[in-house]
């Protein structure tokens, strides 16, 4: 539908003081709206009939033609359009937001708004095939960015401080998650972020989640949760910026899609896959009970080796007792034998044992011992010592 032109009723003639181009205008010399927005118009009106592709958000039907806003969940950008109703009707399902649809439009600028515009000729649904076929693309380019390598994947905390979860509000998937956690771990805390789970704001408000549960050094990890869908409800978790916004993520997130026919992308990013909110519950904290019979059954097996321990080190004291005193008298002994053998060494050595053999020792009157008969003169007084004794003597030379 194209607006009605302005009326000229009360319009000056075009003046020749106004500057001809948009390059020439001043700050003393500007347009007037009046004379932009035509020329704005004019411009818009010379592009071509175009193809886009946007999900439908706002829907209004009047009179004979539909009013709609075109929105790229990607870039969160939006444009207005108009779509004649005939053609709404002609697709023979009903329209509802979130829908993707691609629309044969000629752009348009509204004068008397201001606001650029679509006016539509066709419509028709996206098919299935075709987004499959465009997830599949985005797959591939994304892995071969390397955003789906395991050696990308950050191994859970054993026990979190602070699990974030990202859900619907009272939701069957916030209950699950945080029940089955909370029967496995029951001091486990959880900071909630609400969402639209499909739809056009899912992605805006994911994405917006994440980065908030990222930033917030508390948070050990996230789980992104919805309890499964269809195909076309589950497409936000395979639209790019929010895998992408995943994949950036440095907090560890476990997406539960609860899905399995079709796989989104956000299942590939992320550093667990968990097939349901409740296997999500499970998987990000240990079992208590388990993990107290297991400390039970370590406590046990150590006790056990502890005890085989000491006794293994009391017995090896007792013989190595035994050795010592083995190896003391061993000792003992041969001292002994050394001992009595030098003795009798010393004893075979001594001035007293060569006096008992008959020897005698002279000595003079100074108790110097005497080897040389010139030592003394006839009537020198000697002392001879014998074996048991001395005796009295004089020198007497032959």
């Amino acid at each position: 539908m194209t607006e009605p032109t302005a009326p000229k009723q009360g319009l000056p003639p075009a003046s020749a003081s106004l500057p001809a181009t948009a390059a020439d205008t001043t700050r003393e010399r500007p347009w007037p709206v009046r004379h932009l927005s035509p020329k704005i118009r004019d411009y818009v009106a010379k592009m071509s009939p175009v193809w886009v592709e946007g999900q439908v958000l706002n829907m209004r039907r009047w009179k004979h033609l539909v009013f709609i806003t075109l929105r790229d969940t990607d870039e969160n950008m939006s444009i207005k359009a108009t779509v004649p109703a005939a053609q709404l009707d002609a697709l023979g399902v009903e329209l509802a937001d979130g829908a993707r649809v691609v629309v044969r439009a000629q752009p348009a600028w509204w004068m008397r708004s201001g606001d650029l515009q679509l006016e539509g000729e066709q419509i028709a649904m996206v098919g299935v095939g075709d987004l499959l076929a465009r997830i599949e693309a985005l797959k591939a380019a994304l892995s071969a960015e390397g955003l789906f390598a395991q050696d990308r994947k950050v191994p859970l905390p054993f026990v979190p401080h602070r699990v974030g979860l990202i859900c619907a509000a009272k939701s069957d998937a916030e209950h699950d998650v945080i029940q089955n956690a909370g029967r496995r771990w029951p001091g486990v805390v959880f900071e909630v972020r609400h969402v639209t789970v499909q739809g056009p704001r899912c992605v805006p408000e994911t994405t917006a989640a994440i980065r908030d549960l990222d930033a917030n050094p508390d948070v050990d990890v996230i789980v992104v949760a919805r309890g499964g869908g269809s195909f076309e409800d589950l497409l936000p978790f395979s639209d790019e910026s929010l895998v992408r916004v995943a994949a950036a993520c440095v907090t560890p997130l476990v997406s539960a899609i609860g899905h399995e026919k079709d796989t989104p992308l956000l299942d590939f990013v992320a550093d667990l896959r968990a097939s349901t909110p409740t296997d999500a519950g499970k998987r990000i904290v240990p079992d208590a009970v388990a993990e107290l019979a297991a400390v039970g059954a370590w406590r046990e097996a150590l006790g056990r080796a502890l005890t085989r321990l000491v006794d293994r080190r009391a017995d090896d004291r007792t013989a190595l007792h035994e050795r010592s005193g083995r190896a003391l008298v061993g000792v003992l002994e041969r001292a002994d034998s050394k001992t009595r053998e030098l003795a009798a060494s010393l004893r075979a050595l001594s001035p007293q044992a060569t006096l008992d053999r008959g020897f005698a020792v002279v000595q003079d009157a100074s108790g110097a011992v005497l080897r040389d008969p010139d030592a003394v003169k006839d009537g020198d007084a000697l002392r001879v010592r014998l074996a048991k004794g001395l005796l009295a003597a004089k020198a007497s030379k032959p």
